[in-house]
């Protein structure tokens, strides 16, 4: 059984010229089988990479107790006869260098965040609640300013030793290099890269730097998708504009499924007389839909190639500019994820009322184009860019979201709530 049959088994019968956003993202999620390559690298070359093993802490976060602001340390015990508290300060602990002694009752140590509590200490008072003598050597607050056992961070309170860290298949982000420095870690297991190839195709398209002849017109493509896969990580193989020429076609997709673990096309999948990708692709592998119900991105194909022992997984996206943006986000980029073992990346959606009413029938997902800004109020709205043809590429590059319509939505009246994603969430 191939990955393919397993990914279409116990799924509801599709219609491959009309498949929903939902049902394509499971299949397309589920044939996605993860590199297996694990390699080591430095933490400060880990930022996008998918964590190959969990990793386990050695050391308890924090290593000792320590002081959650700027304050005195003293015994909590000293609160409990109430009215105002009365302590002698005996000392200063500050972070790297702690207070030597243990402080007795009746007395406190001047502490600064992160300094190490000192002994017989257990509560921190902060210093804005405290009134210092006039020799500053006896210090007084009251007893209810502060309860035991307050503003005091505790031994493996962050993080404690033999606990998983990091889990793999997590996408390491800033945060998570940050935590990994904290526990003394200098390299990481992660997974490879993907390697992704892509194309265009169509004798009327011309590289950047090429003169344009009449019916020329200059790839774009090419870029957006260069933009969107290296924000992704991947390892990038460029195979440029393809002829509309079947040899040509095959001969490039065979090179692709040898050298890629993806292969990512654009234009070539609608029933266009010079439409040879789809055939191309339907002779080496599998193809297993090629129509969505969306807009942009109908003619939309996914499968798996196989060439000379190898296997790809393939998509097959439109030649309009705008379709290819959204396919990618909505479509690709999960399949993407799953290949690179990396666990579920939500996308936020977010509801908020549109300016403007849009006419949608029901039946298909419609991603429109949108300007997401506040109103006089600082209260968040939506507005849909004036030109949603997929052929147009300004709008995408004006806009900052999708508004995203469900298949049973119908029109939508101005002021009505929409689903917003924001281009800045998608990578």
């Amino acid at each position: 059984m191939t990955t393919l049959d397993e990914a279409l088994a116990g799924l509801p019968d599709y219609d491959p010229n009309h498949v929903t956003v939902e049902l394509a993202r499971a299949i397309i999620v589920r044939t996605a089988r993860p590199v297996s390559a694990i390699e080591q690298v430095a933490v400060r070359s880990a930022l996008g990479r998918v964590l190959g093993r969990d990793v386990i802490s050695a050391l308890d976060v924090p290593a000792f107790e320590n002081a959650a602001m700027d304050g005195y340390a003293f015994a909590g015990s000293a609160l409990a006869a109430g009215g105002d508290v009365r302590l002698r300060v005996v000392g200063r602990s500050f972070a790297g260098h702690p207070f030597a002694r243990a402080a007795a009752p009746g007395e406190c140590v001047r502490i600064m965040t992160g300094a190490l509590l000192p002994a017989g200490c257990d509560t921190v008072v902060p210093q804005e609640q405290v009134q210092c003598g006039s020799d500053a050597e006896i210090v007084s607050f009251a007893a209810n300013a502060v309860t035991p056992g307050r503003h005091v961070r505790h031994i493996g309170e962050d993080l404690a030793a033999g606990h998983t860290a990091l889990h793999a298949g997590k996408r390491l982000r800033p945060a998570a290099l940050g935590l990994l420095a904290s526990l003394g870690i200098g390299e990481v297991p992660v997974r490879r890269r993907i390697r992704v190839a892509f194309f265009s195709t169509g004798d009327e398209l011309r590289s950047v730097g090429e003169p344009l002849a009449p019916g020329n017109l200059y790839d774009s493509n090419r870029y957006t998708l260069f933009g969107m896969l290296q924000r992704l990580g991947a390892e990038l193989l460029d195979l440029g504009v393809v002829r509309d020429d079947p040899q040509a076609i095959e001969d490039t997709l065979r090179t692709a499924c040898r050298d890629a673990d993806a292969v990512i096309t654009s234009g070539g999948v609608s029933v266009g007389e010079a439409d040879f990708t789809r055939e191309m692709m339907t002779r080496l592998g599998n193809v297993v839909f090629w129509k969505m119900a969306m807009r942009p991105g109908r003619p939309f194909a996914f499968g798996e190639l196989e060439a000379d022992g190898h296997r790809a997984l393939l998509f097959g996206l439109p030649g309009n500019p705008a379709a290819v943006m959204a396919s990618f986000y909505h479509l690709v980029r999960d399949g993407l994820f799953a290949l690179m073992g990396a666990e579920p990346q939500v996308t936020p959606s977010v509801p908020v009322p549109t300016t403007t009413a849009i006419a949608k029938r029901p039946g298909r997902t419609e991603f429109l184009r949108g300007i997401l800004a506040p109103d006089a109020q600082g209260r968040w709205q939506v507005t849909v860019a004036d030109a949603q043809s997929a052929g147009i590429l300004r709008t995408m590059s004006e806009a900052n979201c999708f508004v995203t319509l469900g298949t049973a939505r119908g029109d939508v009246a101005a002021g009505e709530l929409v689903d917003v994603i924001a281009f800045d969430g998608l990578v």
